[in-house]
């Protein structure tokens, strides 16, 4: 008994929908979280933000043996 194959065309459209909707969900997850910031005024400066960012993290303090 042979099985019926499936064209690659349905295969390729089946892909494609998949994509699209995927594309779909991600733009609106991205519009409602992303979009704008919740307060007007918790935007930062980018000298600011980069500042932050790309500074070295500080040494974590070092303690003896005994003192923890």
């Amino acid at each position: 008994m042979k099985r019926p194959r499936r064209s690659s065309v349905s295969l390729a459209l089946t892909i494609t929908l998949a994509l699209i909707l995927k594309l779909l969900l991600l733009a609106l997850l991205w519009k409602v979280f992303f979009s704008t910031p919740q307060i007007k005024k918790m935007r930062l400066p980018t000298s600011q933000v980069e500042q932050h960012l790309l500074a070295t993290p500080a040494p974590l303090p070092h303690f003896p043996e005994g003192e923890r």
